[in-house]
């Protein structure tokens, strides 16, 4: 299971790499998604398991964004609830969405994944494991460049547009539509409409005006351009900080969440920035949930998954964006 802020997945397969069944629902990370994280966990594993029994299960793997130090024990507890509830048999480890993530784009071992959906981090893996990491820090105080992050920033340009702080952008409209709330002809009153829509909702929802910004900035507002070029620039940066010294870069590199993996401005800038460091063609992480697959294939067997195991795994027209 890859359980993100947005939404959760879930495959169940053979050790041969052979999807048997997949499940999906709402996020669960307890930081930023709102309602009770083992739910929706139950739920996407519930529907996975759907025509299969449970006992037969012998390994299970659930990568939670949120589940570092500071949410381990947190995010362990929700994912043995849902397990119990579910049925399932056989282990069960818990272990982030990085791990997931990175073992979704490539059957190797050490390599770097930068990670951008809802939340953004960039890690370097040794032998599987993660060994250096910049932000992942949650919506709050880090996640620089994340959808949540353009979101946030997008949402304070618009509204230092209204009350005359900052210039004006196209983003007002857009944003204002897609957070239902009221384009008043005050700009005092369409500001307060704004902000009592933004605080009702969890942070993740924030999220979902990023593909807003990258709208705005391929129609050349100077506003979501700035949004977009910072974005990239921290991700890029935060890539660069993982990777260490140049001699120790490693690779390959992973790509993973949806503003990496859906075409925008955001994503252009950072695949640029990839090929230009560490001259390799990024990798792609579409499915967490298959990463966690491979990852509980592993721990059965003992060894990294064969890449043709991989490959039936993360096989495209299977696969999730997690966001």
């Amino acid at each position: 299971m890859d359980a993100g802020a947005t939404s959760t997945r879930c495959v169940v397969a053979t050790l041969d790499g052979e999807v048997l069944g997949r499940g999906r629902a709402a996020g669960a990370n307890r930081n930023s998604s709102g309602g009770r994280p083992a739910q929706a966990l139950e739920q996407a594993l519930r529907q996975a398991l759907n025509g299969i029994d449970p006992a037969a299960v012998a390994s299970g793997v659930v990568g939670t964004a949120g589940a570092a130090a500071a949410g381990r024990a947190e995010a362990r507890e929700a994912a043995e609830e849902a397990w119990r509830a579910a049925g399932a048999a056989g282990t069960l480890r818990s272990v982030t969405d990085l791990e997931v993530a990175f073992a979704a784009g490539t059957p190797d071992r050490d390599g770097l994944l930068l990670l951008c959906g809802t939340g953004a981090a960039a890690v370097a893996f040794r032998d599987g494991t993660p060994y250096r990491r910049c932000d992942g820090y949650g919506w709050l105080l880090g996640d620089e460049g994340s959808a949540v992050w353009q979101g946030r920033q997008a949402l304070r340009a618009v509204l230092r547009a209204l009350d005359g702080r900052g210039p004006a952008t196209r983003l007002t409209g857009p944003v204002t539509e897609a957070l239902g709330a009221d384009a008043a002809a005050d700009p005092e009153e369409h500001a307060q409409a704004l902000i009592r829509v933004a605080y009702r909702q969890p942070p993740a929802a924030l999220g979902l005006l990023a593909p807003l910004v990258g709208r705005a900035a391929l129609d050349d507002d100077a506003v979501a351009c700035e949004v977009v070029y910072e974005a990239a620039g921290h991700l890029l940066h935060a890539l660069d900080t993982a990777a260490g010294a140049p001699g120790e870069r490693a690779r390959p590199v992973v790509l993973a969440g949806s503003v990496l993996l859906t075409e925008g401005p955001v994503a252009d800038l950072v695949r640029e920035g990839v090929r230009l460091r560490f001259r390799v063609e990024p990798a792609e992480a579409r499915d967490g949930a298959a990463g966690a697959a491979a990852l509980a294939i592993a721990a059965l067997t003992g060894a990294p998954v064969a890449p043709a195991v991989h490959t039936r795994l993360t096989a495209p027209g299977n696969d999730f964006v997690n966001i």
